[in-house]
């Protein structure tokens, strides 16, 4: 079984009350919970409360994009609530990412905690190549795109990113082992691949170097979840 540590669970819900009967079934097997723009905006710093009051470890996945100055101060507001890994575009810029990284310096230092893990997001796994290409109006290929922004993140001085399976293992070699990649588009074999265009499974995220995996769906729309989590084996 693939260490359960590592995996971090979507609330991808409206209400907390949904998310929160996902968290209560998965006690004791899963600690780690991703809190995304739709439950955010639906329940506010609540549900973010809620969470570390259980006990939780929060990712919140609000992937700020912005001038460099609010990027600056919607990180500072969010870190009351003690999360523990959230994102940035990384296509903001190297300053807007060192802006969200000043705020956590500056958090961290005077309230005397554990700073959060600031991550910055590549290329959605809802986009391929020639999606790229349309926005883009040139041919671009999504993986010279991603590392060119890891290497961004990284001059920026962020934790890591997130990232499609297939970059991993090239981001991991550019940016050093230390540097932290969480992977999205994480199906179980044979699942419905939904929106998400580049998928993986846990086993080749991991084989690839992943830090963290994200699911969603695939655990929170099949049932039972927990033996789903514990038959998700390292082959």
């Amino acid at each position: 079984m693939i260490d359960p540590g590592r995996i971090i669970v979507a609330l991808d819900f409206s209400k907390k009350e949904d998310a929160l009967k996902i968290v209560d079934e998965l006690e004791g097997l899963i600690n780690f919970y991703k809190v995304g723009l739709e439950l955010f905006l639906s329940e506010g710093a609540q549900i973010l409360k809620i969470l570390k009051n259980k006990g939780k470890k929060v990712f919140l996945d609000l992937k700020f994009h912005d001038i460099p100055n609010t990027v600056y101060k919607a990180v500072k507001s969010v870190l009351q609530y003690e999360i523990d890994m959230f994102t940035v575009h990384a296509s903001g810029g190297i300053e807007m990412m060192q802006r969200a990284v000043m705020a956590v310096k500056e958090y961290s230092y005077r309230e005397n905690i554990p700073p959060p893990k600031i991550l910055g997001v590549t290329v959605l796994t809802s986009l391929n190549d020639e999606e790229l290409t349309q926005v883009f109006s040139s041919p671009v290929a999504r993986e010279v795109l991603a590392k060119n922004l890891a290497l961004k993140a990284k001059q920026a001085e962020l934790d890591g990113v997130v990232s499609a399976v297939s970059s991993v293992k090239t981001i991991k070699e550019l940016c050093g082992k230390d540097f932290t990649v969480v992977t999205p588009g994480i199906r179980l074999k044979d699942a419905n691949f939904h929106d998400q265009k580049i998928v993986a499974t846990p086993y080749e995220a991991f084989c690839e170097g992943a830090d963290y995996i994200v699911i969603g769906r695939a655990i929170t729309e099949t049932s039972p979840r927990r033996a789903i989590i514990t038959m998700i084996n390292p082959q």
